[in-house]
């Protein structure tokens, strides 16, 4: 994806997740919808689900400062820092606990803080495309599995993910009563 494409996608994607939440009541905000991943029994609701989006965007955003930086292994995740190979099992185990806790330390917000934060996440994208050169958007990110596996594509990654977020709310009762 080039640069236009990369901010075009951020930006709607962002409003109309914006627009689909803020429609939402209070209760629906803050009903129980899915059981977490890490510990069934914690169940994440909209909000939940929203300021999620912000820890993993940062997240990418951090991945691609340390590949531009040269870090030999900027995602981490099919590899622990001295190169053992790690199982699909050990990969998500791992990211299924750092979202609980991200999910639990945000507990209870408001919609209004969620959108605040997920707003400097979303600021930090921004920021970093628009120091990124075109041609390290177009550079693979080592590790990295989501979209295309480029700089740019990781980025742009962060559209869809509000939209798959969305729906497994939605598939979860979100918009029923």
């Amino acid at each position: 994806m080039n640069r236009t494409e990369i901010e075009t996608v951020l930006n709607n994607d962002r409003v109309w997740l914006l627009k689909a939440m803020s429609e939402l009541s209070d209760e629906q905000l803050r009903r129980p919808l899915t059981p977490s991943e890490h510990d069934p029994s914690n169940m994440w609701t909209a909000i939940d689900h929203f300021v999620h989006l912000a820890l993993i965007e940062r997240n990418f955003a951090s991945m691609i400062r340390r590949y531009i930086s040269g870090a030999p292994n900027p995602v981490g995740l099919l590899n622990d820092d001295s190169g053992k190979a790690r199982t699909r099992d050990q990969i998500m185990a791992s990211v299924h606990a750092m979202t609980e806790e991200w999910q639990i330390e945000h507990r209870g917000i408001s919609l209004s803080e969620a959108i605040a934060i997920t707003s400097s996440a979303r600021a930090v994208s921004l920021q970093l495309l628009s120091e990124l050169t075109d041609e390290q958007l177009e550079e693979a990110l080592p590790g990295a599995p989501w979209a295309d596996g480029t700089i740019g594509g990781v980025l742009s990654a962060n559209a869809g993910h509000g939209r798959m977020h969305w729906g497994w709310s939605k598939d979860a009762g979100l918009l029923e009563h």
